[in-house]
């Protein structure tokens, strides 16, 4: 295990990506050096350069965006929200080193003071979230719009397109043990748990919330968010804009010369491109080399899209599987260009072709200061709507009788990816994870979205579950064997269909 500057702990891509599993701690050694070489093996020449600035500079930049998130979207109480959320771009242990931070209601702004005497500073811009302003000029570089839905109030509507819950209990259930299942995910204080969400053959059967936590908070999810682009660009497959296995037409890699021309869509999706940066999850990662890439995607203040865009190739693409922001990023480019292409308005295009198709009003996706969705990871909802999201893929992207995915596109996210396969890691498949290591006591075939802190959406095909699972970051390791627990006890409780 190795640990960066403040207590920031990174466990090796064997055990944090694949699941401890059945293997013994050796087996696990010697696969992981497999991939390691094999990596090595495949390698280009190509040079390395870390993003500028400095760590407890970018630690204080995603302090203040996961303060101005947690008390102007969430509501949280700023002292709580301190002590509890969102440790993934500010760590816990670097929060110490920080002034305490200053909420400016008035103007929706979190400021962060540094030691130097400098601050970095968030801004809540409303239907965009909050966004870190750059350190050098403070403003940004896009005018932010109110996006608002054409759905009705979502608390006078029956589900699934409402919050309204009013179906009886199916009897095929044993309801005592669902309840027992949901009460497990909040058995141990300790574990934070915010919401928690079971759906049946598309029919809420259970849910229970936090402290101060209702249907409708939008909570910190992270990771899942890396879901919602695969979906976006589903929907522009669909559309016809773009083909899986067609090159991506980033416009940085259209030189003749350029390898990274022959990346294609899947590649991207299936976190296969290739392209060389380096992130925390990287089972060769050094963290004196400088800041990680991956987390300098949300913290640096910059363009993400031209950053991403603009990193060389690592090794070819659809060989070597690694778990990095660039390709999310990359995606969210390509929704970009492809909403422009179709003549459409870009920050309110996942409402307009997602959210209101099929009931989603909480969700906020949050952008960088150029107006570029962040949806690898700064992303809020409610349990509920994350619930919606995975009964759109347990109906394999139909939604009341409309096909919004394309046909074969679930099976596409929700199937090991070749590089990764290749790797022996039967986990990552289109910018979702499966089971393949039995991380879960569920079968192997079940797919979900995952975010930093405990977040989960879990589709379980076999027996017409969706289970989300939300919490506060500081109660992650607890929350997540809860939610094993809980998981467990449904496996019993639901039938095999």
């Amino acid at each position: 295990m190795k640990v960066l500057p403040g207590n920031f702990t990174v466990i090796t891509l064997a055990f944090l990506l694949a699941g401890c599993g059945p293997e013994t701690k050796i087996e696990q050694a010697a696969q992981r050096q497999r991939m390691m070489d094999r990596a090595t093996s495949l390698e280009l020449q190509t040079e390395y350069v870390a993003p500028p600035g400095d760590s407890l500079e970018h630690h204080a930049a995603g302090f203040a965006k996961i303060m101005c998130s947690a008390v102007f979207i969430t509501g949280l109480d700023p002292d709580f929200a301190a002590e509890n959320v969102g440790y993934f771009t500010a760590p816990y242990a670097s929060r110490a080193l920080l002034g305490k931070p200053v909420i400016d209601e008035a103007k929706g702004m979190v400021h962060i003071p540094m030691p130097n005497g400098r601050k970095r500073t968030a801004v809540y811009t409303g239907s965009q979230g909050c966004v870190c302003l750059p350190i050098e000029t403070g403003s940004l570089y896009y005018q932010p719009r109110t996006i608002t839905s054409t759905l009705p109030e979502a608390l006078s509507t029956e589900w699934p397109m409402g919050d309204i819950v009013n179906a009886p209990f199916p009897e095929e259930l044993d309801e005592v043990k669902v309840m027992e299942a949901v009460n497990a995910a909040f058995e141990q204080p300790e574990g934070l748990t915010a919401a928690f969400v079971v759906t049946w053959k598309g029919n809420v059967v259970g849910r229970r919330y936090g402290s101060n936590i209702h249907p409708t908070t939008p909570l910190e999810s992270w990771s899942m968010g890396k879901s919602i682009t695969s979906t976006l660009m589903g929907i522009l497959i669909h559309r016809g804009v773009y083909s899986l296995n067609q090159p991506a037409p980033i416009p940085e890699w259209q030189g003749d010369s350029d390898p990274r021309s022959k990346i294609t869509i899947a590649n991207i999706l299936n976190m296969s491109s290739g392209i060389r940066i380096r992130a925390p999850q990287d089972p060769d990662y050094d963290p004196s080399l400088g800041y990680p890439d991956h987390l300098y995607l949300y913290t640096g203040g910059v363009n993400s899209f031209q950053y991403a865009a603009t990193r060389p190739q690592q090794w070819p693409p659809n060989t070597v599987g690694r778990y990095r922001n660039t390709d999310p990023v990359l995606a969210n480019y390509l929704i970009k260009l492809g909403v422009e292409k179709l003549g459409e308005d870009y920050l309110s295009f996942p409402q307009r072709a997602l959210f209101d198709k099929i009931g989603i009003q909480t969700l906020v996706i949050e952008t960088d200061p150029y107006g570029n969705f962040l949806t690898q990871g700064y992303d809020l909802g409610s349990a509920l709507d994350w619930a919606r999201l995975g009964n759109l893929y347990l109906q394999d992207g139909v939604w009341g009788g409309k096909r919004i995915l394309p046909e074969g596109f679930v099976s596409f996210v929700s199937t090991v990816a070749p590089a990764w396969k290749e790797d022996e890691r039967p986990v990552y498949g289109g910018f979702f994870w499966i089971n393949g290591t039995g991380t879960f006591p569920i079968p192997k075939e079940a797919y979900y979205m995952a975010g930093a802190g405990g977040q989960y959406t879990i589709i379980i095909p076999s027996h017409d579950l969706v289970v989300v699972r939300l919490g506060h970051f500081k109660g992650s390791k607890v929350g997540t064997e809860g939610l094993k627990t809980a998981l467990a006890i449904l496996m019993e409780a639901v039938p095999k269909h």
